[in-house]
């Protein structure tokens, strides 16, 4: 399960994201519950995956057959699921995936084939948008997100 909450400034305006996802035991995505709060009020989304379906807030979305895994615009999280999922060998591509991609602050949900490299140990490329966006994704042992080149760096808080 990867759960966590974002506060962002959103073209200008505070908001504030709360999500929750629960992977199967090979990291294959399940369900995601995600809420946005800002100043135009609350939204809800609850993604499922059941027998290759994704269904949105209960209603099925055929645009999304096909789609492996949830990624979330806003955060960095969603990196760790296929990167667990393939367990790629330093040197390997994934080859193209197609990710079920949640938008912020609408959460709406579109497709977004993307790829990863495994360049080092714990570092990889990533790239979407048929190779228009790169960034280089540093992961800790666990494989959670340490650093996403340009966006994200994860800070310990002191003890």
């Amino acid at each position: 399960m990867l759960r966590g909450a974002i506060v962002t400034l959103a073209s200008g305006e505070p908001a504030e994201a709360r999500y929750e996802i629960l992977c199967d035991l090979s990291w294959n995505t399940r369900r995601a519950e995600i809420q946005v709060r800002n100043s135009r009020g609350e939204r809800n989304l609850r993604v499922t995956k059941e027998n290759g379906r994704w269904y949105e807030n209960s209603q099925i979305n055929s645009k999304l057959d096909g789609c492996e895994d949830i990624d979330l615009e806003w955060s960095p999280s969603t990196n760790t699921i296929p990167v667990r999922r393939l367990r790629m060998p330093v040197g390997q591509a994934s080859g193209l995936l197609t990710a079920a991609w949640v938008r912020f602050p609408s959460l709406t949900v579109e497709t977004l084939p993307q790829e990863y490299r495994r360049v080092a140990e714990q570092q990889y490329v990533y790239s979407s948008h048929n190779g228009s966006f790169v960034a280089e994704v540093v992961l800790d042992d666990q494989g959670l997100v340490l650093d996403y080149q340009g966006f994200w760096h994860r800070v310990m808080p002191h003890s």
